[in-house]
């Protein structure tokens, strides 16, 4: 058991889309990630995520509508429903997923990150 400094994790790095370990709990990753610019459509058949922005904001797209995510705030996305992330400017985001979410979910592509860097 350890305290981690958020703050201090996300100076560690600057790539965008490439979500890092900084903790497990009970089946959960707990991940740091840079967004700028679009992600990519996906969706994750077995997996809940949730976001939590803690600099900045994007917008989660959706097939039918769009929300904005702002500082201090969280979505959860359910398992199956189409997806993806926008942030015009970057933002800095926690994530809570099940260890066994891709971050491209059904999509592999030049995103995609068989495995993550633990910090």
């Amino acid at each position: 058991m350890s305290k981690v400094n958020i703050e201090g994790k996300l100076e560690l790095f600057n790539e965008h889309w490439q979500p890092k370990i900084v903790g497990e709990l009970k089946g959960q990753y707990v991940k740091l990630e840079k967004f700028q610019g679009p992600f990519v459509w996906h969706h994750h058949d077995a997996e809940d995520e949730l976001f939590l922005v803690v600099k900045g904001r994007f917008r989660m797209e959706f097939e039918d509508r769009s929300e904005w995510i702002e500082e201090g705030e969280f979505i959860i996305v359910p398992r199956g429903i189409e997806h993806r992330p926008v942030a015009e400017e970057e933002a800095h985001v926690i994530l809570f997923e099940p260890i066994s979410t891709l971050n491209t979910g059904n999509i592999q592509d030049r995103l995609t990150l068989p495995e993550l860097e633990t910090l």
